[in-house]
This record gives structure tokens, C-alpha cells and sequence, in this order.
């Protein structure tokens, strides 16, 4: 399982590149609020993708924990796994 969240991730940071307008490093524990300056509009466009990416639904109200790559790919992980 842990291989799957790390490929999660990465995948999860490719996406994230568009939205790099600081061009920072992307890690696992990048603050996407902080570190990448992202707004609210920028966060909702990134979950459409990881939705279409993954061919899932992300339920808005699990989003107010996410603040990096890794807890995006863990909630990826949980609604793949449903």
C-alpha cells in the first residue's frame, strides 16, 4: 500500500506543477496554501484533475484537512479503496 500512496503522490505533485507559480521544490509536505500560494479557485481546478485523474468523487467537505500532496494522496488512496 505504501508503494500506491507513493505513486499517488508523485502523480498528485505532476499535477501540482501548473499551479507552481512560486517555483518552489513540490515535496510530499509542500503547504500547497503556504508554500504554493494557491487560492481556493486554483485548490477546487487541482481536485477536478485528481478527480479526473483517478476517476473518483472527493466529497468537499474532506478537503478542510488537506494542506500538502501527501494528505491529498491519502485521501485519493481512501476513495479509491471505498
Amino acid at each position: 500500500m505504501a508503494g500506491d500512496l507513493d505513486e499517488v503522490c508523485a502523480e498528485i505533485i505532476t499535477l501540482l506543477e501548473p499551479f507552481n507559480k512560486t517555483g518552489v521544490e513540490i515535496k510530499p509536505e509542500t503547504d500547497l496554501a503556504a508554500d504554493l500560494e494557491m487560492d481556493s479557485v486554483a485548490a477546487m481546478n487541482l481536485v477536478m484533475e485528481v478527480e479526473d485523474k483517478y476517476d473518483i468523487d472527493i466529497p468537499i467537505n474532506l478537503l478542510s484537512d488537506v494542506t500538502c500532496p501527501r494528505d491529498l494522496a491519502q485521501l485519493v488512496e481512501k476513495q479509491l479503496n471505498r
